[in-house]
C-alpha cells in the first residue's frame, strides 16, 4: 500500500529546484510466507519555494510502494537442500531436481492457486517415482522438505490426496462426472475448480493436475476414454492438454522403471 509523507523545513537560498531520489531496499517479511522479500522504492519529490523575502521553504513528498518478489529457482532448491541434508541417490535426485524446477515455475505463476486435484497429482507422481527408495522414513522426509521448500504445507497435500482417493474409490464411471449435481465435500472442491477454470477465479492448469484426474479415473475403474473427455468438459479443462501430459507422465515412469532395473542388475553383479 502506498504511503504519503510530507516534511517541511526552512531552507536558505533564493533559487528553486526540483529533484527525484530513488532508493531501493530489500527486507524480510513474515506477514504472508516466511522468507518472502519485499522491495520498497521510495520516491522523494522536492520543491523549494519562496516563503518570504529572506527565506524559502522546501517541501519533500515521499511515496513508497512495496511489491512481492517471489524466490528464484535457485533459492527454492537451496531451501530444499537446507531442509534435507542427506545425500540422495543420483537416479532419484536427478528426477527430483527436474521436478522441483517445474513445480517452482507452476507455484509462482500469477494465476496459481492450490487445489486438491493438483495435490493428488503430485503425490501420485512422487510416490510412483520414489517406489523402491532404500528408506521409507527418508522418502517421507524428502517429501516434507520438497513441499516446504515451495512454501506450502506437505500435510495438506497428503490429507487432500487421501481424501480424493477415498472418494474416487466409491465412484463409478457415470457418478464420477456427475459431481456438479451432487452435494458433498469433494463435490464442492471439484465445483470450485470448475468455476475457477471457467475464468471466474485463479486457475493454472499443470501436468500434476492432469495426473490427478487420471488417478481419479484409475481408482473409480473408469478406463473408457469417453469418461476422461466428459470429466475434462465438466471441469472446464482442455482434454488435448491432459492427453499430452499423461503421455509425458507415462514415458517418465517407463524410463524410471528401466533405470531402476539397470541399477538393480548393476548392484546384483
Amino acid at each position: 500500500m502506498a504511503s504519503l509523507t510530507s516534511v517541511a523545513f526552512t531552507s536558505i537560498g533564493q533559487t528553486s529546484c526540483q529533484r527525484k531520489v530513488n532508493v531501493s531496499s530489500t527486507r524480510s517479511s513474515s506477514s504472508n510466507f516466511e522468507g518472502f522479500r519485499f522491495r520498497t522504492s521510495v520516491f522523494c519529490h522536492c520543491v523549494r519555494f519562496r516563503a518570504s523575502s529572506s527565506s524559502s521553504r522546501m517541501v519533500i513528498q515521499c511515496m513508497s510502494a512495496a511489491t512481492d518478489v517471489p524466490p528464484t529457482v535457485a533459492e527454492t532448491k537451496m531451501n530444499f537442500l537446507k531442509l534435507y541434508k542427506r545425500p540422495i541417490p543420483s537416479i532419484y535426485n536427478t528426477v527430483l531436481q527436474e521436478l522441483i524446477v517445474q513445480q517452482h515455475l507452476m507455484r509462482y505463476k500469477r494465476t496459481y492457486q492450490y487445489d486438491p486435484v493438483f495435490a493428488l497429482g503430485f503425490v501420485t507422481v512422487y510416490d510412483r517415482l520414489m517406489e523402491g527408495y532404500p528408506s521409507e522414513e527418508d522418502r517421507e522426509a524428502i517429501f516434507q522438505a520438497y513441499i516446504t521448500a515451495l512454501k506450502e504445507d506437505p500435510e495438506q497435500y497428503r490429507i487432500d490426496a487421501q481424501k480424493l482417493e477415498e472418494w474416487a474409490r466409491g465412484q463409478t464411471a457415470s457418478s464420477l462426472v456427475e459431481f456438479p449435481s451432487k452435494e458433498g465435500e469433494v463435490e464442492g472442491l471439484l465445483k470450485d475448480i470448475a468455476e475457477r477454470a471457467s475464468g471466474k477465479g485463479n486457475f493454472s492448469y499443470s501436468r500434476f493436475f492432469a495426473v490427478g484426474l487420471f488417478r481419479l479415473l484409475e481408482l473409480a475403474n473408469a478406463t473408457e476414454p469417453t469418461v476422461l473427455e466428459k470429466l475434462c468438459a465438466v471441469l472446464n479443462v482442455n482434454k488435448r492438454s491432459v492427453d499430452r501430459d499423461l503421455d509425458v507422465y507415462r514415458n517418465l515412469l517407463s524410463k524410471l522403471l528401466q533405470a531402476k532395473e539397470l541399477l538393480k542388475e548393476y548392484v546384483d553383479r
